[in-house]
């Protein structure tokens, strides 16, 4: 780490003590960007990166609700609005009892460089709470969503801060919170995306963000004359990202054999086919049941619990060619990097946040692989969030196929800047050109906006 880099970083931690996960997103980008800065000292002069690191607001506040046995529940909601300088607020509203500041800030600090990136005009931002929908009934997501929705509508709006899902919430959460939304406000407009089909909602918009990884990683690819017919890949998570990510492998001829959740993962040599990935589909968004049962029904597949003991994840230490992390961050550590290396592993495309730590990222660039960060290779989720936006402003809704192409095209733009910011000869640093690309972007509109 330069001098500058750690002075820097110095600063950022007194100002924000014990939110790890923000002082790791930060920092990445800061290495990033310092070499980028002494040749461009117009951005330290007007202390840009000093301000891109705070919030323009952060809010935070109490969740009571009453669970079905008629007790109040107490949690905690935030919405951190990142920055605004080419667009309203937008990124995902997380339920997970993991959600804490330094996560949502972090989250929030990614979305202003992956937003900057889509060639949309997205602001960026995060929010959540540290509710578990998991094991609730209907009834008591449908009052908790109400809840939080009776403090954020204030907050938010079509062209202030536009929220999305995340982990933990889907279709259903959407759903109770534009309902209470639209009853608090008396109006029907594109405040939240990811909403039902028939009521302004974009075709495409569960598959993006898992088509969009598999998008980046053929681009990737492509510079080396490959594609990914044939190419063994494992896939870690089995949400929405991951499903999608598996289907669109599928539609390009690649092999997935892995899937996980927070029990285990099942390691299926065999391939994970389109019957046994509706099977999959399934079990987790209908039946909302575990992993392990995959490998009850398909005899070809093994599973293995998760033993928080072990210094490693054991599903990065198979025989692949790809890997497509979709499950959470900080999932690949170094020793799993190395294992993946070991493996025959040349190919990162990552369709969850920061799953990788520094550690494992050291070793991608050291190794020279194509490895294609989440603010860059994830993207496609929030792309078509924007996407809907612009059906919603319209009052039309797209077909499938002019969404995917436009989703195609988005991430094919996305490759082609983090080539142009981060080409080093004849490799090119996905990393650099990711963060330096969504910087330059945010960092002229913030210079031509003046001190705000």
């Amino acid at each position: 780490m330069s001098s500058k880099v750690a002075a820097f970083m110095e600063h950022v931690i007194a100002k924000n003590p014990g939110e790890k996960e923000f002082h790791q997103a930060v920092q990445e980008v800061v290495e990033s960007l310092m070499p980028y800065l002494d040749k461009h000292p117009i951005y330290s002069e007007h202390k840009i990166l000093e301000r891109i690191v705070e919030p323009e607001r952060l809010l935070m506040f109490r969740i009571p609700w009453v669970d079905d046995k008629g007790e109040i529940q107490v949690n905690r909601g935030f919405r951190i609005e990142m920055n605004s300088a080419i667009g309203p607020y937008k990124g995902g509203m997380r339920f997970h009892p993991t959600v804490n500041l330094g996560i949502l800030k972090f989250l929030a600090f990614e979305q202003v460089f992956k937003n900057a990136l889509t060639t949309l005009p997205m602001g960026g931002g995060k929010g959540g709470s540290d509710f578990d929908p998991k094991g609730k009934s209907d009834l008591e997501v449908m009052r908790f969503c109400q809840a939080l929705m009776s403090e954020l509508f204030r907050h938010i709006g079509p062209d202030t801060d536009v929220p999305a899902g995340d982990i933990g919430v889907g279709g259903r959460e959407i759903g109770f919170m534009f309902g209470q939304y639209k009853k608090l406000r008396n109006e029907f407009t594109g405040v939240l995306t990811g909403k039902g089909l028939k009521w302004g909602g974009s075709l495409i918009r569960p598959e993006a963000t898992g088509y969009g990884s598999v998008y980046f990683a053929q681009e990737m690819l492509s510079t080396r004359s490959e594609t990914l017919k044939d190419k063994v890949c494992l896939v870690s998570g089995s949400g929405n990202v991951s499903q999608y990510t598996v289907e669109k492998i599928l539609d390009f001829g690649g092999k997935p054999v892995t899937l996980s959740d927070s029990n285990g993962y099942i390691y299926d040599e065999a391939g994970i086919d389109r019957e046994k990935l509706k099977f999959v589909m399934d079990l987790k968004n209908v039946r909302r049941g575990r992993m392990k049962e995959y490998s009850d029904k398909y005899k070809t597949a093994v599973y293995t619990p998760i033993d928080p003991k072990m210094d490693c994840n054991p599903l990065w230490n198979h025989k692949a060619h790809c890997a497509f992390p979709s499950a959470t961050q900080n999932e690949i550590n170094g020793k799993d990097a190395e294992n993946l290396m070991k493996n025959g592993v040349y190919m990162v495309s990552e369709g969850s946040n920061m799953p990788s730590t520094p550690d494992a990222v050291k070793i991608y660039i050291d190794k020279k692989i194509l490895y294609g960060p989440g603010k860059a290779a994830n993207a496609g989720g929030v792309a078509t969030s924007g996407l809907e936006m612009s059906q919603n402003s319209l009052r039309l809704s797209w077909p499938r196929e002019e969404v995917d192409q436009r989703l195609h095209g988005i991430m094919k733009a996305i490759h082609s800047q983090c080539v142009e910011y981060g080409k080093e000869g004849n490799f090119v640093n996905y990393v650099n050109g990711a963060n330096i690309a969504g910087f330059v972007k945010v960092a002229d509109s913030m210079l031509a906006q003046g001190v705000v």
